[in-house]
């Protein structure tokens, strides 16, 4: 693994804290999932952490009204506690399962009271997720969530060979 330095205007992965750092930014992120838009807000706060792009989370109450089903699944999280999982389903196309998940305000940590009531989303899967205008890129592999664009830099943890960094 070789750190990549950044340019102007970009961060590196490798600067973040650990324990993750939780902070609320005023960026707009649009969702679009079979030609619907999931949801579209400026109101988000990032989880950084080492190695990791941004995780983005949204609150619950911006995303288009029945878009959001609970799942079934739960996560637990040494930093932030139970996450409980939703899927997303718009008319007309197959639901997106355990796509995004939530920390309830009774079981978020006490580290991370912003995050209540916010949900972040794995953005693979969807037709588009922008921020700012530009679209995202998921974090390589299948367990992370977070958020790729030209304003960070790498190498990200996910992809093969790199889970015990």
């Amino acid at each position: 693994m070789r750190r990549v330095e950044p340019g102007p205007g970009q961060e590196s992965v490798w600067d973040y804290p650990r324990p993750p750092r939780a902070e609320a930014v005023r960026r707009r992120a649009v969702v679009t999932h079979a030609g619907t838009v999931v949801v579209d807000t400026d109101d988000l706060v990032r989880v950084l952490e080492t190695s990791h792009p941004p995780t983005w989370y949204l609150p619950r109450t911006a995303f288009a009204d029945g878009v959001l089903r609970p799942a079934q699944r739960r996560t637990v999280c040494e930093w932030k506690g139970t996450a409980r999982y939703v899927d997303v389903v718009v008319p007309g196309a197959a639901p997106l399962e355990d796509i995004g998940w939530w920390y309830p305000e009774d079981d978020v940590s006490a580290v991370y009271p912003q995050l209540a009531d916010r949900v972040a989303l794995y953005p693979a899967p969807f037709d588009e997720i922008t921020l700012d205008g530009e679209r995202v890129e998921p974090q390589p592999g299948g367990f992370y969530g977070g958020w790729i664009t030209a304003d960070v830099v790498g190498p990200f943890k996910g992809a093969p060979g790199t889970w015990g960094w």
